[in-house]
């Protein structure tokens, strides 16, 4: 408003015209805009740090590749280095690694020779259906263990729960995945033996997701279907075990503390039913630390299955990267490592999302 009653008022300056855009989006939508901005930038950096880790590593993928026959030969060597662009600068060949990247182009594995994109299709999906399963089955288990500990505090069931999620976290995954073969397979016969799915079933479903589970029932063939979950309950159970217990106490903990707070007391006090404080109040407050152990175990699972892979020959996206880590194929190993970064980045966004749906205060942040 100018000081002159009689003077119109001054147009609304640029930043304010801003500002009024800004107001009339929704604070979720501003949230979501800027996660996902960072989560470009981190994922360029992703590119970076797995190709300069990569070329990093000692040893020669020449003679890791040709063996040491073939190093007798400077033509050979020559000829090996320039088909897969190792004649050039680093910093040349991470510029043709992002080109490449941009266009869907990871490279050709040395080993498989197969585009590693091919690859990691074939065996991410194997990694993804276990982890998927591990960490569904510890969300389920853990939250509800962690609920019942902190409602049952110091009584017989927190005590029994506290003790077996301590062992879960505890047992080393590799040790409880060679007794779990053992005992269950070897000894007792009650699981399938290792892989996906049994061989005497002729095949499996059509490729549709490379999810087992998921393609056999888009396909009718329950027959698959009861064999993939049998033989993925095991390792999926093992892999659980130290996310159960891991999410057993962060429940309990979260649980626990918001059991103290104010409004908790005043929902009781005015005498609202327990299943409502429950679940409208208490699990809604204490699932924001939960969700975010949750998405940091989800990747954990991805990344290391690599042992547990290796004892129930799951052909998974673990013994990929470790078959192409022992033979220095480059390619595959930033392929495997960029294949991992995003999975973690995807994480990280989808837990950034449950944050501004649950808690409304960090929509307005």
């Amino acid at each position: 408003m100018s000081d002159n009653p009689g003077a119109p008022d001054s147009p609304p300056g640029p930043g304010a015209a801003r500002r009024d855009r800004a107001a009339r989006v929704h604070p979720l939508a501003r949230f979501l805009i800027r996660r996902i901005l960072l989560a470009v930038l981190m994922a360029w950096g992703i590119t970076l740090v797995t190709f300069i880790l990569t070329n990093l590593v000692p040893g020669d993928p020449v003679a890791a590749n040709l063996g040491q026959r073939a190093l007798g030969d400077p033509a050979i060597v020559a000829q090996w280095r320039a088909e897969h662009g190792l004649d050039k600068p680093l910093w040349q060949q991470y510029v043709i690694h992002l080109q490449g990247l941009f266009h869907g182009d990871l490279g050709v594995s040395q080993q498989s020779h197969r585009p590693v994109s091919q690859d990691l299709a074939e065996f991410v999906p194997a990694t993804l259906e276990l982890a998927g399963a591990a960490i569904l089955v510890s969300l389920l288990l853990g939250v509800a263990f962690g609920v019942i500990a902190a409602l049952r505090r110091d009584r017989a069931a927190d005590h029994v729960l506290r003790l077996l999620s301590l062992i879960g976290i505890s047992v080393p995954t590799f040790w409880l995945a060679l007794v779990a073969f053992y005992v269950f397979f070897y000894r007792l016969q009650l699981t399938p033996g290792s892989g996906r799915v049994d061989a005497a079933l002729g095949g499996a479903a059509p490729a549709v997701t490379g999810l087992q589970t998921v393609d056999a029932l888009l396909a009718g063939r329950w027959d698959v279907f009861t064999s993939a979950v049998g033989h993925l309950a095991t390792p999926a159970l093992v892999l659980a075990l130290y996310t159960i217990g891991l999410l057993t106490r962060f429940t309990r903990s979260a649980v626990l503390e918001v059991l103290g707070q104010d409004y908790v007391r005043a929902a009781r006090a005015k005498g609202l039913p327990g299943r409502t404080i429950l679940f409208r109040y208490v699990l809604r407050s204490a699932l924001v630390p939960v969700i975010t152990v949750a998405g940091l175990a989800f990747g954990s699972l991805l990344s290391g299955t690599v042992l547990v892979e290796a004892i129930f020959a799951w052909p998974g996206i673990g013994q990929y990267a470790y078959k192409s880590a022992t033979t220095l194929d480059l390619p595959a190993v930033m392929g495997v490592g960029l294949v991992v970064g995003i999975v973690y980045l995807v994480i990280n966004l989808i837990v950034d999302v449950l944050y501004g749906v649950i808690d409304p205060r960090v929509r307005l942040q």
